[in-house]
């Protein structure tokens, strides 16, 4: 088998560029390999050749090609199991969950103990879910900071956020010559600040000495916004590819030409993607370096006493695969993406919260902020809100810059404060208390509705009042689902200065005894005597016209000590309660309420018996229904427990 020459094209070649991490040339040359190998003794090489190709591909985020290349590869009989992992990777990337499902289960029939494999199952499936379940996220496409090539890894100058950093690879750069590495131009840092009205003006390049015609890339500020951390090739000819960090200090509108930021004297690996914590003490960053999980993983330096202070971020952050790009929002709040994670396909975004224990509590962000395609270099604006970088839908894998806000939620509480009557009861005073510390008060309207802002996932006690009436306690409990909400809750107040009748009180016929299904009017009644422990009350009890005037009386006043004996059994003070039975000596009066329920009676008609005996028999049964009542009426409103 000849593998170093093909025609024009060597492999040899093709695998010294590869080492250099030259992907964007050595698949050009391995395709050259592979299309020149057409006999059947050739086909083994092909199949080298494919696998090879799939490599460059894969590093060059191109996922659709590097599909193409594995199936080549295992078509030719390319002999190592890898090609079907990377198979299962490159489908995942480009959201064939299905196939890419497929591709991981016969990797792990090959290979079964594989973490990598398991993941991609895990992610496969979850992917389908974030799909179906997308966040409430809005993101667009930023087309004032996109070019026709790729854009990345945006960072704002410091906290007034009127300054815009990113990396940029449109044909305005300084270099002239392209990348062996991505076939485009060799990325410069451009920057973009806001007018006078708050908009986004024209990106440009940075002033002074910092851009060259090497790859100037991801950056971050100390937290003045004088000091740029930066991402720079290096770059020597036959030489291996890699990125360290520098730092470029700001004169003005000019930066100074990057200076290299030591970390160890390790010059073999890599260190990009620089984080800065936000209160300046530490540099959070990318490395291949030895110590590590597999893949790049995340690591931290102190910036105020480097020696010792190099700390991989651990196992709860860092996987086999490749994490990178992190970002600190708060000391205790990481954003940074991974392929090693369970995901969606390439890199995928993820919060990580620190936990009391010191550890770590992973998220993933979920779709739309993730995509099949990586989706990286997130940077927070106002709230939640901000910017960061993906290349889905864009089959030469260039990156773009894509703007993304959650919006508030918008979890209402709206309803009523009404009398008895259901009429309103306007400049009612209602205060809401939260279990997450929030105290709110508004006074209804004039048609007795009220509105509150509320928080989801929060428990709230909350009282009406309003002069002339008794207070009215709820309790309520907003859900947690991230979704906007309104939920209605209503106050009924008892007046101070008239009788309230008490809904669904029943006795047994002709006894005093009170039915079970009394017991929910009763309870409320316990708690409105709890909520306005000053007041005592009478409690009365009405019959209809039907016995004698003793007969009524005294099953009236037995029915009225009933119920004051269920209220001191629950617990409220006998002292404050008075009963009376009035029999059939008080008729009701009809209230507007009863006249919408009761239409043949009017508002303010008496039903006497008088009254009762000029209507039809099913009216003298409904007036004698209305008058059967149990009512209270408040006596006092000092009254104090000693």
């Amino acid at each position: 088998m000849v593998l170093s020459s093909c025609g024009g094209a060597k492999m040899s070649v093709a695998d010294e560029q590869m080492a250099r991490g030259e992907y964007f040339d050595a698949s050009k040359t391995y395709r050259k390999v592979y299309n020149k190998l057409t006999k059947r003794e050739e086909r083994p090489t092909r199949g080298v050749a494919a696998y090879k190709m799939g490599e460059c591909y894969r590093q060059l985020n191109m996922s659709s090609r590097a599909s193409a290349a594995y199936q080549n590869a295992l078509r030719y009989g390319y002999p190592d199991s890898m090609a079907i992992l990377y198979l299962a990777q490159s489908l995942h990337a480009e959201g064939k969950y299905a196939a890419a499902k497929k591709s991981y289960e016969n990797f792990l029939a090959l290979n079964p103990s594989s973490d990598l494999a398991k993941t991609g199952l895990i992610g496969c499936d979850l992917a389908l879910r974030y799909k179906e379940k997308k966040t409430r996220h809005i993101v667009k496409q930023s087309k004032l900071f996109n070019s026709r090539r790729s854009d990345f890894s945006p960072m704002y100058q410091d906290k007034t956020l009127d300054v815009i950093y990113y990396a940029t690879t449109n044909e305005k750069v300084t270099g002239t010559k392209k990348s062996e590495i991505t076939g485009m131009k060799k990325a410069d840092i451009w920057f973009s600040k806001k007018d006078e009205q708050g908009q986004w003006t024209r990106p440009e390049a940075v002033a002074g000495e910092l851009n060259t015609e090497l790859d100037e890339g991801i950056i971050s500020f100390s937290p003045d916004g004088t000091t740029m951390y930066l991402t720079k090739a290096r770059r020597e000819l036959h030489s291996n590819t890699g990125v360290e960090i520098y730092t470029s200090q700001r004169s003005e509108a000019a930066w100074s030409a990057p200076v290299k930021f030591e970390i160890t004297s390790d010059t073999v690996s890599s260190y990009g993607h620089p984080a800065v914590s936000p209160d300046g003490e530490y540099l959070y960053f990318t490395s291949d370096m030895p110590g590590g999980f597999g893949g790049k993983d995340l690591w931290r330096i102190s910036l105020k006493d480097r020696a010792g202070s190099l700390e991989n971020l651990g196992e709860f952050i860092n996987t086999e695969g490749d994490e990178m790009f992190p970002y600190m929002r708060s000391d205790s709040v990481l954003y940074f993406s991974s392929d090693g994670h369970p995901g969606m396909g390439g890199l995928d975004l993820f919060r990580a919260q620190m936990t009391v224990s010191g550890g770590w509590k992973v998220e993933n962000m979920g779709m739309p902020m993730n995509s099949a395609a990586d989706d990286f270099g997130i940077t927070f604006g106002e709230g939640e809100s901000g910017f960061f970088t993906s290349n889905r839908g864009d089959g030469r894998g260039y990156d773009h810059i894509y703007s993304f806000e959650l919006p508030e939620l918008q979890i209402w509480l709206t309803g009523w404060v009404l009398d008895k009557d259901e009429e309103p009861v306007p400049n009612a005073v209602i205060r809401i208390v939260g279990n997450d510390g929030s105290n709110q008060k508004e006074i209804a309207r004039n048609d007795g509705s009220f509105k509150f802002k509320l928080q989801r996932g929060v428990s709230y006690v909350m009282l009406a009042g309003a002069k002339g009436y008794l207070n009215a306690k709820q309790e309520f409990t907003s859900d947690t689902a991230e979704e906007d909400a309104e939920y209605g809750v209503d106050f009924i107040l008892a007046s101070m200065t008239k009788p309230v009748v008490i809904e669904n009180i029943f006795y047994d016929f002709d006894k005093a005894t009170l039915r079970p299904e009394s017991k929910a009017a009763l309870n409320e009644m316990a708690q409105l005597l709890s909520d306005n422990p000053n007041v005592t009350i009478e409690m009365a009890s009405h019959t209809d016209r039907k016995g004698s005037e003793k007969y009524n009386l005294d099953l009236s006043q037995r029915r009225a000590k009933s119920v004051i004996d269920y209220l001191i059994e629950a617990g409220i003070s006998a002292d404050r309660l008075q009963h009376q039975g009035y029999g059939e000596s008080r008729p009701k009066v009809i209230t507007k309420k009863l006249a919408r329920e009761y239409p043949q009676f009017a508002e303010g008609t008496e039903l006497t018996e008088e009254f009762i005996n000029t209507l039809s028999p099913e009216d003298q049964e409904a007036a004698d229904q209305i008058n059967r009542r149990t009512e209270f009426q408040v006596l006092s409103i000092d009254y104090m427990q000693y």
